[in-house]
């Protein structure tokens, strides 16, 4: 991924030294839907941040002053070259959340998308209690296009069986953002 600068931020490839940063805000994911990505200590964030270097589709969110890495980006696309698609989504760090970021960088990277990646539609999935992230779609401009009733589970009860929660999807057309981002 090249490397994208925003007013606040740079978005680029996680790299070595980024290990720190990424524990602070994955030692305890505040959306369910991360903490499959729970990470205990800094020997498994290093491996961690090995893995994401090694995406092409997983972009840290740094700030432009510091460098600190304050959360990440996703936008994978799928392996049918016709279809265009890709599956968005974002994991900022809750001492950074309010300040505007998420949106800075997810604008950035849905720019990056549907210009320099010729994307045709983005997507994401939202469970129905992540009301920030709702709203992050729908500032984007994403739609929401409907609810999956009880399509995963990331936890279980005290009985150990599964919790599952609506996920909603939400999604833009390379036309839709272009026709918003010429109406800025």
């Amino acid at each position: 991924m090249q490397i994208i600068e925003t007013e606040r931020l740079i978005l680029r490839p996680f790299r070595e030294g980024d290990a720190a940063d990424l524990l602070a805000y994955l030692r305890a994911p505040t959306a369910t839907c991360f903490l499959s990505l729970r990470l205990s200590n800094l020997a498994e964030a290093e491996i961690e941040v090995g893995k994401r270097a090694r995406d092409e589709g997983s972009v840290a969110i740094c700030l432009k002053q510091t460098g600190q890495v304050i959360g990440d980006l996703f936008g994978a696309g799928g392996d049918d070259e016709e279809d265009a698609t890709a599956s968005v989504g974002w994991n900022l760090n809750p001492q950074f959340g309010g300040q505007g970021y998420a949106y800075e960088a997810a604008r950035a990277l849905f720019g990056h998308l549907f210009g320099a990646k010729g994307f045709r539609r983005l997507y994401a999935y939202v469970e129905d209690h992540n009301i920030a992230s709702q709203r992050l779609c729908e500032k984007l401009g994403m739609r929401k296009e409907g609810v999956f009733i009880e399509f995963v589970s990331f936890t279980n009860d005290d009985a150990g069986n599964p919790i599952y929660e609506n996920t909603m999807q939400y999604a833009i057309l390379r036309r839709e953002w272009m026709a918003g981002v010429a109406a800025v």
